[in-house]
């Protein structure tokens, strides 16, 4: 076991290409991590990605058989991943918080408000990568997260935003 690479995304919308462009700089992954709205695009993430991936369901998710949340382990690390709407992100962030909590992860990612936003608090990462395709944020830069955990369980992330 050696520390593990994330790339975390979210709200591609069915748009490709910022993937496809920040994907050469950010591999070798260990996994990536697709918080929803991810369109019809699962299979093609799945091929580029060359690594071991997960999705999650966002509220633009029609008809889409991908879950809802999930609890997943990377290095012992457990990770609550939501794209957040049925948290009522977009205003407070306390309630993402609370159900990482009641189901004992350390680490909270969710999507949803296509706005960067990572904050930790009493041992507990509170994260959103923002949206790779439809940024949010005043600047508009379209952005991901970097997710690493090392074999002690340690994790730190980096925000990255495409060029």
């Amino acid at each position: 076991m050696s520390e593990k690479k994330v790339l975390v995304i979210s709200d591609t919308h069915g748009r490709t290409d910022n993937l496809d462009k920040i994907l050469p700089r950010v591999k070798p992954l260990d996994q990536l991590i697709h918080l929803g709205d991810v369109g019809r695009d699962t299979d093609y993430i799945e091929v580029v990605a060359e690594c071991a991936c997960c999705f999650v369901a966002g509220n633009n998710d029609f008809y889409s058989e991908l879950p809802r949340e999930r609890m997943i382990k990377l290095n012992g690390v457990p990770i609550f991943l939501t794209h957040g709407h049925y948290y009522y992100v977009n205003s407070r962030k306390d309630f993402v918080r609370s159900a990482a909590v009641q189901r004992g992860a350390k680490i909270a990612l969710f999507g949803h408000t296509h706005v960067p936003y990572l904050e930790e608090e009493g041992g507990i990462l509170v994260a959103n990568p923002g949206s790779l395709s439809l940024p949010r944020q005043a600047d508009h830069r379209p952005s991901y997260m970097l997710l690493f955990i090392g074999e002690d369980g340690s994790f730190r992330v980096e925000q990255c935003y495409v060029d």
